[in-house]
C-alpha cells in the first residue's frame, strides 16, 4: 500500500450554507483501492479531473464542481435532506465503488450534497448545471427546489437552475438510484456481485459535474457530418431558447478561416472545406469549428472540431470491404473495456485516459472496439487526436434475462441518445447495438433503426454472430468471436463485410500488478517471451484470412488486464507491458500491410486499375517489365512472369521488393526510369532501385508504389511499358492524364499460387523432417493418412502406400494434387481437417480439398510445406502418427504450435515404389 500512502491523508473540508460555515465529517483513514495505478497518487480533492469535459462544445467560462461532496446511503431519493449534513464524503466524479471515491462500496440509493457560489461575472445570464454521466436515475435539487430528473447511465444531461439560485452560497443535492443488474437498464459488464468476465459496478456520479453561464438563446449541440465527396461539412446546430436567431459557422485551421456558412437553427448548413485534408489513422488531421448565434438575443459562441473522412463499404478485388475515404484499410484493434483498478469506470486523470490510447497506437493498432461501455467525451477527443478508428458498442442489458417491454423501450431511448451524443466523433466508424446476444431482442429491427438514425456509419447488429440469435440479413457486418483463434471466421457476403470481433485472450500472471485473486485467460503463457511468441503466431494467421477469406478486421482481447482477467498486453495497473513492444508492433504493422495483398514472403500479382485495362497485369518479358492480359487460359509461362514474391525492401526493410517467381534472384528495379527484372548485383544502388514503399492508392482501391530513392516517382504503366514516373515530369509518359489511376495497382491472388516447385508426373515420397522422426514417411492406411517408419526392409505394400504421383492441382494447375501409387484415381485430400486417401468423386469440393499449394519450408532448409488450397492458413501436418491440416495454435489439439514449423515441413524424397 506504500504507493497509495501519499494520497490517503487526513483532510479538512467545510460547507458554506446560508452564510454559516459548517465542518464536514472527515474519515480518519481512507481505504486504499485493491490496486493502484501510476496516477492514483496524483488525485486529490483540488484536482479531480480539472479539464474542460466537453471538447465538442466548448465555452470559455465554466466552473468545475468536481471535488469532495457530502455523501450518505438512503432508502429513498424522493425527499432531499435539505439543510442537513450527510455522514460521509465522496470524491466526485469517481463512482462510489472505486477507491478514489473514498466510499468503496455499492449502494442502490444515495445522496450527494455540496455548496457552490455563482461567480458575480455571470450576473444577468442563465446558469446551466451539467453532468457528464450519472448511473442510473438522477434527481437534482438546488436550495430545496427540484430542478430536474434524468434516467440513463451513459449520456450527458443538464438543467437550467437559474430560477432556484440565490445570492451567495447555494445548496446542491443530487439523489441517485443505481440498481445495476437488479433492474433491466443497460449496464455493460458491471455487476453488484462481480466475477469471471463481469466486473465491479460503477454507481452514482462517474463523470465531471460543472456549471456554465449561457444566454437566453444558447447552442446545445453541434451535429457534424463530413461530406468528403462534396468538400463540405454538413452541420446542424441545435439550440434552446432561440427565437429567430441565425447561425454563423466558421471552419478554421491554424487560426485561419477556410470556410463559412450561415443559416437557421436546426437546418443543414453546408460549410465549404476546400481542398480538404482527410482524416486517417496515419494523418489524424482535425479542423477547428466556431459557431455563433447572431441576431437579437443571440451572441452565444461555442467552439469544437471535426475531421473530414468518409465511412462506407465497397467491393475491393472481388470482396466486400469496409472503406475509409473510399479505400480499404484493414482494421486491427483491441477490445478496450475501459476499467481502472482505482477509478473503476473513471480514469484517475486525463493523462491516464490518454495513456491507454497512446499505448495502443504505439503498439501498431489502428482501431479500438469500445466494449459495452460509453466513455467520457475526452476519451473520444483523444481517439480523434491520436488517430484510432472506434467501434462503439451499446452497453448491454443483463445476460440470461428476457428484457421486458419497459426495458426495451428504455434501451432504445438510451441507444438513440448515445448515437446523438457521439455522432460528431470523427473516429467512430461502426455502431454495435448487441454483443453475443446479451439482452438481445429484435436484432434485425434494431440494426435497421440504428442505420436510420445514422446512415453514415456501418452497423454491426450483433458482435459475436456465432453465438446467439443472429439475424444475418440486416446490418453491414458479419462478426465472429473465436477464442483463442483466429480460426476460420465467416466469409463476407453481398451486403456484409466480415470481421473477427473478438479473438486472442492470451494470459500471463503478473503477481503484484494484478487484481486480487487467481486470474484467468483463454490460454495461459509462462513468461513475456512465450506470450509474445503466441501473440505473433496467432496474428500471423490473420494474413491468409485477409487475402484468401475476405476478413476485413480483427479485435484482440485485450489491451489491459481487467479485474479477474489476466489476458491483457498491459497489466491492470498499467505499470508493466507484458509483451515485447517491438515484436508486437512489427507483426501488427505487417498484418495491416498484408491487407494490401503484399505479404512479406508471400506471392502476389499486380493488376492494372486504369479503366478499360483491368484485365492486364504487371509481368516481365525479356528482362523488361510490361503489362499484358492474363487470365485462367493463359500459358503457364505468362502466369509465372506475372507472379512475384514480396520481399522486405532490399534498400529499406520498411518498404518492399519484388522477386521474380520463376527467376529467383531477379528483382523488379528501375534503371533510366524503365522498370526491369534484373539479377541482384550486390550494389547499394541496385538495392535502392529495387525498393518500393507502399503508399495509399492514388485512385480508387489498391496501392501506389513509390520509388525509395526517387521520392515522388511511382511505379506506372504507360501503354504496355512500365516506368517510375511523377505527374507532370519531363518525359512524355509523366503526363498527368490518368496518372493517379496508372500508378494504382491492385495486389491480387497470384496467378501462380505455389511458391515452391514439384515435378509434375514424378513419383515421390514425403519424409518427416521433425528431429527424431526423420525415418517416418507420409502414407495411407485404410483410407486415412498417417506417418510410419519406412526403410529398405519394409513390405512392398507399405512402400507403395508411401509413394504418390505428383499431379497438377485438381482445382488449380499452379498447385499440386497427390495421386496414390497403388490406388489409381485416389488422391490425398482433407475432410474435417484429417487427411485421407479417397477416390475422386467429380465434385468441385473434392478437387479443392485435394489441392495443395507448395510453399517454401516453414522450418527453413530444404523441403516443402503443403498449404491447403481452400482453408486459409492450414498446412499438412503430422501429429503423432496422424496427419491433419492445421494452423499453429488453432482450435484443435493437433494445432498446438510446439514444433509446428518442423511438423509441416516435408522432405521430397525418392519414391519407395517407383
Amino acid at each position: 500500500m506504500s504507493r497509495f500512502s501519499g494520497w490517503a491523508r487526513r483532510l479538512t473540508a467545510v460547507l458554506v450554507l446560508s452564510g454559516a460555515v459548517v465542518a464536514l465529517p472527515v474519515q480518519e483513514a481512507l481505504a486504499a483501492p485493491p490496486l493502484t495505478t501510476p496516477w492514483t497518487a496524483e488525485v486529490s480533492p483540488d484536482n479531480a479531473l480539472p479539464e474542460y469535459p466537453r471538447p465538442q462544445l466548448v465555452r470559455p467560462e465554466w466552473q468545475n464542481l468536481n471535488g469532495l461532496w457530502q455523501f450518505a446511503a438512503t432508502g429513498s431519493i424522493t425527499t432531499p435532506p435539505t439543510g442537513q449534513n450527510l455522514a460521509e464524503q465522496v470524491l466526485v466524479p469517481y463512482p462510489i465503488e472505486s477507491g478514489l471515491s473514498r466510499v468503496q462500496r455499492h449502494e442502490d440509493r444515495m445522496w450527494y450534497r455540496r455548496a457552490f457560489t455563482v461567480p458575480a461575472a455571470w450576473s444577468g445570464r442563465r446558469v446551466r448545471l451539467n453532468f457528464g454521466a450519472v448511473s442510473w436515475e438522477t434527481r437534482v435539487w438546488v436550495n430545496g427546489t427540484s430542478v430536474g430528473t434524468h434516467t440513463g447511465g451513459y449520456d450527458p444531461f443538464g438543467f437550467d437552475i437559474t430560477p432556484a439560485l440565490r445570492a451567495g452560497s447555494n445548496e446542491l443535492i443530487v439523489g441517485v438510484y443505481a440498481p445495476v443488474d437488479g433492474a433491466g437498464a443497460p449496464i455493460g459488464k458491471q455487476r453488484r456481485s462481480p466475477g469471471g468476465i463481469f466486473y465491479t459496478a460503477h454507481s452514482g456520479i462517474w463523470q465531471t459535474v460543472w456549471m456554465e453561464p449561457v444566454n437566453a438563446a444558447s447552442i446545445t449541440r453541434l451535429d457534424t457530418v463530413p461530406d468528403v465527396a462534396a468538400g463540405q461539412l454538413d452541420l446542424v446546430v441545435q439550440a434552446a431558447g432561440a427565437s429567430g436567431q441565425q447561425v454563423r459557422a466558421e471552419v478554421m485551421t491554424g487560426g485561419a478561416v477556410v470556410g463559412t456558412a450561415t443559416g437557421a437553427i436546426g437546418a443543414h448548413l453546408r460549410v465549404p472545406v476546400p481542398n480538404a485534408r482527410l482524416w486517417t489513422p496515419d494523418d489524424p488531421f482535425l479542423y477547428d469549428l466556431r459557431v455563433t448565434l447572431t441576431g437579437t438575443g443571440g451572441g452565444d459562441v461555442v467552439s469544437g472540431y471535426f475531421g473530414m473522412r468518409s465511412v462506407g463499404k465497397a467491393v475491393v478485388g472481388g470482396v466486400l470491404r469496409p472503406t475509409l475515404n473510399g479505400r480499404f484499410l484493414y482494421q486491427l484493434g483491441t477490445l478496450d473495456q475501459g476499467y481502472w483498478p482505482d477509478g473503476i469506470s473513471t480514469a484517475p486523470t486525463d493523462a491516464a485516459l490518454r495513456f491507454d490510447l497512446e499505448q495502443q497506437k504505439a503498439l501498431g493498432f489502428n482501431t479500438v472496439r469500445k466494449h459495452v461501455k460509453v466513455e467520457p467525451a475526452r476519451w473520444y477527443y483523444w481517439a480523434d487526436r491520436l488517430g484510432l478508428l472506434v467501434w462503439q458498442d451499446m452497453p448491454s442489458m443483463r445476460t440470461g434475462v428476457t428484457p421486458s417491454a419497459a426495458d426495451r423501450a428504455n434501451f432504445e431511448s438510451e441507444l438513440r441518445r448515445m448515437i446523438d451524443h457521439l455522432r460528431g466523433i470523427t473516429s467512430i466508424v461502426q455502431w454495435v447495438p448487441f454483443n453475443e446476444g446479451w439482452g438481445e431482442y429484435d436484432p434485425a429491427r434494431i440494426a435497421d433503426l440504428v442505420k436510420s438514425w445514422d446512415p453514415t456509419r456501418l452497423v454491426n447488429n450483433n458482435s459475436g454472430s456465432n453465438c446467439c440469435g443472429f439475424d444475418g440479413g440486416n446490418g453491414d457486418v458479419v462478426d465472429d468471436h473465436i477464442y483463442v483463434g483466429p480460426g476460420t471466421p465467416q466469409r463476407p457476403g453481398a451486403s456484409r463485410v466480415a470481421v473477427l470481433g473478438e479473438f486472442g485472450g492470451l494470459g500471463l500472471l503478473s503477481p503484484g500488478n494484478q487484481w486480487p485473486g487467481t486470474g484467468f485467460a483463454y490460454e495461459m503463457t509462462a513468461n513475456q517471451s512465450a506470450l509474445t511468441d503466441r501473440y505473433v503466431s496467432i496474428n500471423e494467421q490473420l494474413k491468409p484470412l485477409i487475402t484468401d477469406n475476405g476478413l476485413s478486421a480483427s479485435i484482440y482481447t485485450q489491451p489491459t488486464d481487467v479485474e479477474n482477467e489476466v489476458n491483457g498486453l498491459w497489466t491492470y495497473d498499467r505499470r508493466v507491458l507484458k509483451t515485447n513492444a517491438d515484436r508486437v508492433r512489427a507483426v501488427n504493422r505487417s498484418v495491416i500491410q498484408s491487407a494490401t495483398g503484399l505479404v512479406t514472403g508471400g506471392l502476389t500479382s499486380l493488376r492494372v486499375t486504369t479503366s478499360g485495362h483491368t484485365d492486364r497485369f504487371l509481368r516481365h518479358q525479356n528482362d523488361l517489365a510490361r503489362t499484358d492480359v492474363v487470365n485462367a487460359a493463359s500459358a503457364d509461362g505468362l502466369k509465372l512472369d506475372a507472379t512475384f514474391r514480396v520481399r522486405a525492401g532490399l534498400g529499406d526493410s520498411a518498404c518492399v521488393s519484388f522477386e521474380s517467381r520463376n527467376l529467383p534472384g531477379r528483382f523488379l528495379r528501375h534503371s533510366g526510369y524503365r522498370v526491369r527484372a534484373d539479377a541482384r548485383d550486390g550494389t547499394a544502388l541496385f538495392d535502392q532501385d529495387a525498393t518500393f514503399c507502399v503508399r495509399p492508392a492514388q485512385a480508387g482501391t489498391g496501392v501506389s508504389l513509390e520509388s525509395r530513392n526517387l521520392p515522388g516517382h511511382f511505379l506506372r504503366h504507360f501503354s504496355e511499358a512500365v516506368y517510375v514516373a511523377r505527374s507532370g515530369g519531363p518525359n512524355a509518359w509523366d503526363s498527368p492524364a490518368s496518372f493517379a489511376a496508372d500508378v494504382t495497382w491492385l495486389p491480387a491472388t497470384p496467378w501462380w499460387r505455389s511458391g515452391a516447385d514439384l515435378t509434375v508426373g514424378a513419383a515421390q515420397s514425403l519424409r518427416v523432417t521433425t528431429p527424431e522422426f526423420t525415418d517416418r514417411y507420409l502414407r495411407h492406411q485404410s483410407s486415412l493418412a498417417r506417418t510410419d517408419v519406412v526403410n529398405a526392409g519394409s513390405a512392398q505394400v507399405l512402400k507403395e502406400d508411401a509413394t504418390f504421383y505428383v499431379r497438377r492441382g485438381l482445382a488449380d494447375g499452379s498447385c499440386y494434387s497427390f495421386e496414390s501409387r497403388n490406388f489409381a484415381g485416389h488422391y490425398l485430400r482433407h475432410a474435417d481437417f484429417r487427411v485421407r486417401k479417397d477416390a475422386r468423386d467429380g465434385t468441385a469440393l473434392f478437387d479443392q480439398d485435394a489441392t495443395f499449394c507448395a510453399q517454401p519450408p516453414r522450418a527453413g532448409g530444404t523441403g516443402v510445406t503443403l498449404a491447403s488450397y481452400n482453408i486459409a492458413g492450414h498446412a499438412v501436418r503430422h501429429n503423432a502418427e496422424a496427419v491433419h491440416i492445421a494452423v499453429p495454435g488453432g482450435s484443435h489439439a493437433f494445432d498446438n504450435p510446439v514444433s509446428y514449423d518442423q511438423d509441416v515441413t516435408w522432405a521430397v524424397a525418392p519414391p519407395w515404389a517407383p
